[in-house]
């Protein structure tokens, strides 16, 4: 008599890792193009994991991430998937809309002219 190992069982409304779509992209990089040009910014990396993908943004390349935007579909039904997280880990906005989300990041662009 043999066995076999039972087959291995997929979740298939799992995804094996989390990824940022394109629209989302577009409106990561909008923000981080405008904030390039103003001279804030100057490198960006992604990191697309089991439970969470990051959108890490540095003002030099060498350093920790100044901001840290994270998506995390496992919150959809609670806090909101998406985040901002400064350097020194702070939830500085979190919620359902990314682009209201990125908002807060946005106000530091704005600077007043004298």
């Amino acid at each position: 008599m043999t066995t076999q190992p039972p087959a291995p069982q997929f979740n298939r409304h799992e995804p094996e890792q989390v990824a940022f779509q394109r629209h989302e992209l577009g409106v990561i990089l909008g923000l981080y193009g405008r904030m390039v040009a103003a001279g804030e910014w100057r490198d960006y990396g992604i990191s697309c994991l089991r439970d969470v993908a990051v959108f890490s943004i540095f003002r030099r390349t060498a350093e920790h991430p100044l901001y840290r935007i994270e998506k995390r579909p496992k919150l959809r039904n609670k806090q909101g998937i998406y985040a901002v997280i400064g350097m020194d880990g702070r939830v500085l906005k979190r919620g359902h809309d990314l682009k209201a989300v990125l908002r807060v990041l946005e106000r530091k662009l704005i600077r007043a002219v004298e």
